[in-house]
């Protein structure tokens, strides 16, 4: 049996009411899923995002037309439910990203991985995170954020060149 096949079977399952087969499906997907919100919301949220994204998948799984792409189809919801709680976020900034006063005034205060990240476009982010990350192809996050490859790599284009800014300091 394929991972695909074992896939839709769980949907199958979950689609009959098994919470156990769904279950199954949650313990495969959760820590791709939850890489993917931490690189667009943060350690914070991520978790908090991807079960209100799997609760939405259980009601919403019947609408999912091909079971063998449960992974996909959640991967969206997820990315979707962390671009609207990065907008409940705009404006909030954590204690913790805020440097202390001597650090503000030493210029070669070393950047984190995540303060540069966290200065791009969610879906910046989640390219970059999806690419790097997880190895994926254009072809498959295009569907996973909703855009087509071409969109895909102009994004990853524009995300690399703003890294590459702010690493040299020139601000976001």
């Amino acid at each position: 049996m394929s991972v695909e096949t074992t896939t839709a079977d769980l949907v199958h399952a979950a689609l009959a009411g098994s919470r156990d087969a769904f279950g199954s499906l949650v313990e495969s997907h959760w820590d791709r899923l939850v890489r993917l919100a931490r690189s667009v919301v943060g350690d914070a949220e991520a978790e908090d995002v991807v079960q209100d994204s799997l609760v939405v998948a259980w009601t919403r799984l019947a609408g999912l037309s091909d079971p063998q792409r449960f992974g996909a189809w959640a991967s969206r919801i997820v990315f979707r439910r962390c671009l609207r709680a990065n907008r409940r976020q705009r404006g909030r900034v954590a204690l913790d990203a805020i440097p202390e006063p001597s650090q503000a005034r030493d210029p070669e205060a070393a950047l984190s991985a995540w303060q540069v990240l966290a200065r791009l476009a969610p879906r910046q982010r989640a390219v970059l995170h999806l690419t790097a990350v997880e190895g994926m192809t254009d072809a498959e996050i295009a569907p996973v954020l909703g855009i087509t490859p071409a969109s895909v790599r102009a994004h990853r284009r524009r995300a690399r060149a703003a890294v590459a800014r702010i690493v040299r300091g020139g601000g976001s």
